[in-house]
């Protein structure tokens, strides 16, 4: 049997999971827990009243955060000609088409964000069983898929991030750092969590939104209570 630090029971010591916090307290909550030592990417898990087998049911987009990640995202771009110059300008850590659909292909994924030119699909397509399952395959509804490609590679560089349910229908998403202040994790929750609001399906007729939950990659969750 595993065991625990004496970090990690200190710090499940200090917080109820069952126990419904105002947004603000439960960041407050949070920071307050003994803290790793590196900078802890900061998360909401959102359990939706969806049904993942329904298609229509699925929740996937992408969302800019107002204060961002805190984190350098390693984008890539399959993109040709003066457009992949202008996409490794504006930050793209690899540019190309069928050469660079062939790099992915023999087991490179050292990248966070895939986006692709449509042209470019003839060859990204083929990646789906290799990108899927990591949740980097580029979709049109993720943005990631798009004319406008270096729009797509200034956003997610600067902190775009990329969101889909799993199968229990809970959506995970980054929302900074340990290092923000209180009030931009306060700001970046709220702004995420309104716009899932927003995506909710026509299909859905009970409660759509169940659970939030914040945490820290070294800490317990924290249940925030949800507007009424």
């Amino acid at each position: 049997m595993p065991r625990t630090s004496k970090r990690h029971s200190s710090n499940k010591g200090k917080t109820n999971r069952h126990e419904e916090l105002p947004l603000a307290e439960a960041v407050k909550t949070v920071m307050g827990f003994q803290a790793a030592k590196f900078d802890e990417t900061v998360e909401v898990a959102v359990r939706l009243g969806i049904d993942p087998r329904q298609g229509t049911q699925n929740i996937r987009g992408a969302f800019s955060l107002p204060h961002g990640i805190g984190k350098e995202v390693r984008v890539i771009a399959f993109v040709d000609g003066p457009a992949a110059d202008e996409a490794k300008a504006a930050g793209a850590i690899e540019v190309g088409g069928e050469e660079l659909a062939a790099k992915v292909a023999g087991g490179w994924f050292d990248f966070d964000v895939a986006i692709a030119h449509p042209s470019m699909m003839r060859f990204v397509g083929k990646l789906g069983k290799v990108l899927g399952p990591q949740g980097k395959m580029p979709t049109p509804k993720s943005g990631t898929v798009t004319t406008d490609v270096l729009t797509a590679v200034k956003e997610f560089v600067a902190g775009k991030i990329e969101f889909r349910n799993d199968a229990g229908g809970i959506v995970h998403a980054p929302v900074g750092r340990r290092s923000f202040g209180e009030n931009q994790l306060v700001e970046n929750v709220q702004a995420f969590v309104s716009h899932l609001e927003r995506l909710r399906p026509n299909t859905i007729k009970g409660i759509y939104m169940k659970k939030v939950f914040i945490k820290s990659t070294m800490t317990p969750s924290v249940a925030i209570q949800l507007a009424q």
